[in-house]
């Protein structure tokens, strides 16, 4: 599933607490996107909808949680992001971001360990 940019905020915040009631997730929400409460409920609501976030309703205040983990909405985005971006090369990926980005020689021999444990 894709997520939008507003989704993802609201379930960064949901993973950060592990699940919140409305008020905290508002509040946290706020300094990153100055939505009011009504627009984070509304949200809530719509991602419940599509599957993304579970309520409980056993308290006397709703708690909401991500009904999806962030490692498996990340490896969905990176799947994504591959194929639109690269045609599915990661080769070109990763070629592309060295190319661009400096990194660590601790990075570059974390890069090597991994390379050659992969199965190929």
């Amino acid at each position: 599933m894709k997520l939008s940019e507003k989704e993802w905020a609201v379930l960064e915040v949901l993973w950060e607490t592990g699940g919140a009631e409305l008020g905290e997730i508002v509040r946290r929400l706020y300094s990153r996107t100055g939505w009011s409460r009504n627009t984070v409920q509304t949200y809530l609501n719509r991602m419940e909808a599509k599957g993304l976030v579970t309520i409980d309703r056993g308290a006397s205040h709703y708690v909401f949680r991500a009904a999806l983990d962030r490692e498996s909405c990340q490896r969905q985005e990176r799947q994504d992001f591959l194929r639109r971006v690269y045609s599915g090369s990661t080769g070109d990926l990763i070629a592309a971001f060295l190319k661009e980005e400096h990194i660590s020689p601790q990075e570059r021999e974390r890069l090597r360990r991994l390379i050659d444990e992969m199965e190929v």
